[in-house]
C-alpha cells in the first residue's frame, strides 16, 4: 500500500522524477530529527523558537520569490495566481508574528533578529535560480518547501510514535495537515508536472534535478539550525 504522500504529482511526471532522483536527501529533509521531534513532542522548545523566528524571515524572501514568479510567469493566469500567492504570504507574516507571541517571542525580537546563515543560503539560492533561469527553474527551487511541508505533515500523521495528546506542536502539525494546505501542495506538484511538459523538462532534467536536490539539502539545514540552537 502506497503512502499518502506518494501521490503528489502524477506517475511519470517531472515532480515525482525529481523527488525520486534525490530520494536519500529528500527523506533526510522530510523526516529530519526536527520533524520527528515535532511528531512525538520531544523537540526542545528553544529549537522550535529559533525555527519560528527564522521561518518569519524566510517568509519575507518567499514573497519576493513569488514576486519574481509573477515576472517570469508564462501566462496572465499564472501571473494572477502568483499575485494572489504574494498577498497570502504577506498576510501569513502577520499571523506568524501572532503565533510567535503565543510562544513567548515578542514581535520586536522576531523582527530584530538577523537572518541566520542557513536562512540566507536557502532564500538567496531560490531567488538566484529564478533570476538565472525561467519559471520552471524557479518553481523547481520553490517546490521542496511548498510540497515538502505537505509531505512532512502526512509523515507525522502516519507516524506510529506520534504524540497526539498534550503535544505542544499540534497546532503546527494541524496547519500543514489541513486540507487547504494539502491541496496547495498537490497543486504545486501538479504545476511542476505541467511546466515540465511545456518548458522542456525532459531535456533539462539534469539541471533541474540538481536544483531540486540542493533545495532539499538546504531545507535539511534549515531544520538543523533549530537543533543546533539547543
Amino acid at each position: 500500500m502506497a503512502d499518502a504522500w506518494d501521490d503528489f504529482g502524477s506517475e511519470g511526471g517531472l515532480y515525482r522524477r525529481l523527488r525520486d532522483a534525490c530520494a536519500a536527501d529528500w527523506a533526510a529533509y522530510t523526516w529530519h530529527p526536527f520533524c520527528q521531534g515535532l511528531s512525538d513532542g520531544s523537540l526542545p522548545l528553544p529549537a522550535f523558537r529559533r525555527y519560528l523566528i527564522q521561518d518569519y524571515l524566510f517568509l519575507i524572501h518567499f514573497a519576493r520569490a513569488k514576486a519574481l514568479a509573477v515576472f517570469k510567469a508564462e501566462s496572465i493566469e499564472a501571473m494572477r495566481d502568483k499575485t494572489a500567492s504574494i498577498s497570502a504570504i504577506l498576510s501569513e507574516t502577520l499571523l506568524h508574528l501572532k503565533y510567535c507571541e503565543e510562544w513567548g517571542i515578542p514581535e520586536a525580537e522576531v523582527r530584530g533578529t538577523a537572518e541566520s546563515a542557513e536562512t540566507v543560503s536557502y532564500t538567496r539560492y531560490v531567488i538566484d535560480r529564478g533570476l538565472a533561469g525561467d519559471i520552471l527553474d524557479l518553481e523547481v527551487a520553490l517546490a521542496p518547501c511548498t510540497v515538502g511541508y505537505g509531505e512532512v505533515a502526512l509523515r507525522i500523521m502516519a507516524d506510529p510514535r506520534r504524540q497526539v495528546v498534550d503535544n505542544a506542536y499540534q497546532s503546527w502539525i494541524d496547519a500543514y495537515a489541513a486540507p487547504a494546505y494539502q491541496a496547495m501542495a498537490r497543486a504545486a506538484a501538479a504545476r511542476i508536472d505541467a511546466l515540465g511538459v511545456s518548458h522542456g523538462g525532459e531535456a533539462r532534467f539534469a539541471l533541474l534535478s540538481a536544483t531540486f536536490s540542493e533545495a532539499a539539502r538546504l531545507e535539511q539545514r534549515f531544520w538543523q539550525q533549530g537543533l543546533d540552537a539547543v
